[in-house]
């Protein structure tokens, strides 16, 4: 077979690991991804000091604790990256089976920390949000089920892939968790679509999902409540989405300055969902640009790199993680400036969590790694093994 790399050389004989990741790697990525863990350090610094204190904690305690997880994942996402596809998607299938199954029994050993919504396992000094690590998993999984429903004689992946997915919805909205759903319907939406869904599928989803939300929304108290909430014209000021209104009018475009936003004292949620609310207060609207950008340069970069890519596989992966990536920050973005009803959703790489930041580092990781630079086969190779 011939081999080609887009005029670039990819592999060279004797080169060291480091070597051929550093020159392979999408580095325009890799840098954006290294100003959004920057950025929530910066923000962590504003934004969990008054919730060290109402809990008596040492005034930088949560921003050490960010630091250690923001370590851990820029960790994970450097030994990711550096893996073959092959390898990755190994690991993924048996992290999914692990996740899976620790989300499956969530309603008998997990807690709600009186949030309502039962997500985490409690170990008394940490807590773990296994449906943070499944979404990447599962993007992995679906498009190599995808991917070998294309080779003749292979699985009927797709079928196969949509059952998994119906499975894990019925349990993430059992917690409820209605956001973290949304965010799996998304993903695999957008492999089925790569992969050549027909557009009545595509409707088919679309109806689903709006039959889901209204069933939802007579069936559960905690969907029905955020979506009237959001429906009211009337914003109540002593609410979430009160303060963090306010405080994004208050900002304007410089921002009030370092230190000087008064929303991190009112706000529960300001260092999490919240937390680009404390970023428009204290810098303006140019730092919510500025992140917005990050996330913008993130999908548009991998999204061009993976039309280059002819291995299936790792097309269909890196566009279900691009778009999990894409997805999940839109949401976030626009909760916080009411284009959305609140859905107690993070900001990637951004707000404080471990499970959340150490998930986004696996999952930029395997995204690193499939955009890669590497060997790619003739387009007569890909047809002709293809129709074999």
């Amino acid at each position: 077979m011939t081999e080609i790399a887009h005029g670039t050389v990819v592999a060279l004989p004797g080169e060291a690991i480091l070597s051929r990741w550093w020159r392979t790697v999408d580095k325009v990525v890799l840098g954006c991804l290294v100003a959004l863990f920057a950025v929530g350090i910066l923000l962590g610094l504003a934004a969990s000091v008054p919730l060290a204190e109402r809990n008596g904690l040492p005034q930088f305690h949560y921003v050490e604790r960010q630091i250690v997880f923001g370590v851990m994942a820029f960790a994970v996402m450097l030994v990711t990256s550096m893996m073959r596809p092959s390898v990755v998607r190994r690991l993924a299938v048996v992290a999914f089976a692990i996740t899976l199954a620790a989300v499956m029994l969530l309603p008998v050993a997990g807690t709600d920390f009186g949030k309502g919504a039962v997500r985490w396992f409690s170990f008394g000094f940490a807590s773990v949000q296994p449906s943070e690590f499944l979404k990447p998993c599962f993007v992995v999984v679906t498009a190599w089920l995808m991917a070998a429903s294309h080779v003749p004689g292979g699985p009927p992946g797709k079928t196969i892939s949509a059952c998994i997915t119906l499975v894990i919805l019925a349990f993430l909205a059992a917690q409820p968790d209605f956001g973290q759903a949304m965010l799996h319907v998304i993903a695999w939406s957008a492999v089925y679509f790569v992969a050549g869904a027909p557009i009545v599928l595509i409707t088919a989803v679309i109806v689903f999902v709006g039959l889901a939300g209204i069933v939802s929304y007579h069936n559960s108290e905690h969907f029905a409540r955020r979506i009237d909430g959001f429906l009211d014209p009337e914003i109540d000021p002593r609410t979430q989405m009160g303060y963090a209104t306010n405080a994004i009018r208050e900002g304007g475009f410089f921002g009030a300055g370092v230190n000087e936003g008064t929303v991190k004292w009112t706000l529960p949620d300001a260092h999490t969902d919240f937390i680009i609310a404390v970023a428009a207060e204290e810098y303006g609207l140019l730092m919510v640009l500025f992140v917005t950008a990050l996330f913008a340069t993130i999908t548009l970069r991998s999204l061009m790199r993976l039309t280059r890519e002819r291995d299936m596989f790792a097309r269909l992966a890196g566009t279900g993680l691009t778009v999990l990536i894409a997805a999940q920050a839109f949401i976030n973005l626009g909760v916080a400036v009411r284009l959305l009803p609140a859905k107690g959703m993070t900001l990637p790489f951004v707000s404080y969590g471990g499970s959340s930041l150490i998930a986004m580092g696996g999952l930029a990781g395997m995204l690193l790694c499939f955009t890669r630079l590497r060997p790619q086969n003739e387009i007569g190779d890909v047809l002709l093994s293809s129709s074999r």
